[in-house]
């Protein structure tokens, strides 16, 4: 919790609130601001982080005020005529890139969702309740006319899109009606524990047939290892709330075999991507170590431990938090480096860009603390 307090969130507060409204998220080492565009994943991200911390933590007057200011950018500047969420847009908030798939609605509606809990804003809960709704017209064909894909040709389901809803239906659980909750988690559950674990290896694969087969191509083979065990702790975290014992020992067998493929054997650290077969993987970046892979790998243990009691989640924990604490923290400037090269040297010295913001690490020691705290109690 003091890290937490005394470096991650100070770091944000001081460098990132742009007075002519929302945030800069492309700091460098320093928190010097190095590029003024804004992205609307990590404007939506930072408003939730400060409404999470209002919440979850201290009623802290700064933190509200914070994701005030995040919340009137997003408001004014964020979607199109139709509701839908722009992925970029200029520093004073003009159009810079179409809303091209529905993630940016995602954690918008997340956002708008904790804020109205924070604040007890009614247009922001009207915003995400439609944000919401929208996410769920759009969910069969999330990029619409900007898809790439030949769809007839090799039709594939991808897991980004129902593990984050799952997330996102948890977080607007305070605002949905219990039917409707029930049923969209319950569902969501479902089509993640049946559709992308391989009974086999324990794996979750990024994208499967449409009838949870495996295609032996490089995005059937993908494996995406912190986006895998990230979203095993959403199950862990839902199965909890629903009573259901073989799905959370599923889930951390899931997250336990992925570490035994994932870590690094020579140099530690969790690798970004893998190929599911061992073939050559296709992005160039797959041996690098991640924040957000350590961070969420984390969680993912603590809980699996708080539920469970299996003595594997400690060793993991003890191997994966040397690693993450030794390697990521910045000692001089604060906050911590996003990106390492396989050897664990910081490959690229930003503390927010395009996809790191302020997110994954205050949400992920606020979890953390909250989790040994009961372990401890």
């Amino acid at each position: 919790m003091t890290a937490l307090r005394s470096d991650v969130i100070p770091f944000w507060e001081e460098h990132s609130i742009d007075p002519q409204g929302g945030f800069f998220t492309c700091l460098d080492r320093t928190g010097t601001v190095y590029d003024t565009d804004k992205f609307v994943w990590l404007q939506a991200r930072q408003t939730w982080a400060f409404s999470m911390l209002w919440t979850r933590l201290e009623k802290n007057p700064r933190w509200l005020e914070i994701a005030t200011h995040g919340f009137e950018f997003l408001r004014a500047h964020g979607m199109d005529g139709d509701g839908n969420w722009y992925f970029a847009l200029t520093r004073d908030g003009a159009p810079l890139v179409q809303p091209y798939n529905v993630f940016s609605d995602c954690f918008a509606a997340m956002a708008l969702s904790q804020y109205a809990l924070a604040s007890g804003d009614a247009t922001a809960r009207d915003i995400a309740l439609r944000s919401y709704r929208n996410i769920l017209r759009r969910k069969d064909n999330p990029k619409g006319k900007y898809s790439k894909i030949v769809p007839a040709t090799r039709p594939m389901k991808s897991y980004a899109l129902p593990m984050i809803l799952l997330n996102l239906v948890q977080e607007l659980s305070w605002m949905l009606d219990p039917p409707e909750y029930i049923r969209m988690r319950n569902a969501l559950i479902q089509e993640m524990a049946s559709t992308f674990i391989d009974p086999t290896t324990g794996l979750v694969h990024e994208h499967v047939a449409p009838d949870g087969s495996h295609l032996d191509t490089f995005d059937g083979r993908l494996v995406n290892p912190g986006h895998g065990i990230e979203g095993m702790w959403f199950l862990m975290d839902l199965a909890k709330e629903t009573g259901d014992t073989t799905l959370i020992m599923r889930a951390l067998d899931s997250i336990l075999r992925t570490l035994d493929r994932a870590w690094d054997p020579v140099y530690g650290g969790i690798f970004y991507l893998l190929d599911a077969q061992g073939k050559p993987p296709l992005a160039m970046e797959w041996d690098q170590k991640l924040f957000w892979v350590h961070v969420e790998t984390l969680v993912a243990l603590l809980l699996g431990y708080r539920l469970t009691g299996r003595p594997e989640c400690l060793t993991w924990f003890e191997r994966v938090h040397g690693y993450t604490w030794k390697k990521f923290p910045d000692p001089e400037y604060g906050e911590w480096f996003g990106y390492l090269d396989r050897r664990g040297d910081v490959l690229i010295p930003l503390k927010g860009g395009k996809w790191k913001g302020c997110y994954h690490i205050p949400r992920s020691l606020l979890l953390c603390a909250n989790l040994l705290g009961e372990l401890h109690a």
